[in-house]
């Protein structure tokens, strides 16, 4: 696994997901969708979510916030409706973390990642086209079938899984957000041997890259037998 070698920057767009909350059987479910192989992130599972479009930026904010932050709730309401047929108020969602791909990404979508509870039952609607499949699941259970090969997540829905994994409902999920600032990851991407590893502000080595220097861990290791990933410091 190599990053290959380095592109010219591109410009980033406005992006915003939302994660559908549930209460299942078994504790915490969330929403997830397998994209169309053909598409930005094709045959992954993902979030509903998508970039910011002009009519977004219209309006009055619907929550807490910066216009930025109203934009980006009326994009993830909006990409919920139409790729899985569920409706959500921007008011209901909860701030949760905000993504920043590394500059040499061929597609950069700046990302804002929300928190959506659903209370009652709701019949998702996928079309067929953009969207292949639907679940929902236990965050633990999505974790651990990337790790058997099942599925493929990208980092931000990897993270966004082990985060929740430790909620035991959408309640505890929900006050755990409203606890603390969104989370900031801004990726810097670093081969180690044949293995990817993504870093952010905090790790030691995220201003030379040096993966062995001593210091704090803010890191996702994405090992061919697991990823795994290390805060410390």
């Amino acid at each position: 696994m190599d990053p290959g070698p380095a592109r010219p920057a591109v410009e980033p767009v406005p992006a915003a997901t939302v994660v559908p909350l549930r209460d299942g059987p078994k504790g915490l479910e969330v929403l997830m969708l397998r994209k169309n192989s053909r598409l930005a992130f094709g045959g992954m599972w993902v979030f509903p979510g998508g970039r910011v479009d002009p009519a977004d930026l219209a309006g009055v904010d619907d929550g807490p916030g910066t216009a930025e932050l109203g934009a980006a709730r009326r994009a993830a309401v909006r990409e919920a409706a139409e790729e899985a047929g569920v409706v959500l108020e921007p008011s209901a969602l909860v701030t949760f973390s905000h993504w920043t791909p590394p500059p040499q990404a061929p597609r950069r979508f700046v990302t804002w990642f929300f928190l959506a509870p659903l209370r009652d039952a709701v019949d998702v609607v996928i079309d067929g086209g953009e969207i292949h499949d639907h679940a929902w699941i236990r965050p633990v259970d999505a974790l651990a079938r990337r790790d058997v090969g099942e599925v493929e997540l990208a980092p931000p829905t990897w993270m966004t899984l082990w985060r929740l994994a430790g909620a035991r409902d959408v309640d505890a999920a929900l006050g755990a957000a409203r606890s603390r600032e969104p989370e900031r990851f801004e990726t810097r991407i670093v081969a180690d041997g044949g293995v990817l590893v993504a870093t952010w502000l905090g790790d030691a080595s995220y201003g030379d890259g040096d993966l062995a220097r001593p210091g704090g861990r803010r890191r996702l290791v994405m090992a061919p037998d697991g990823w795994r990933c290390e805060l410390s410091g």
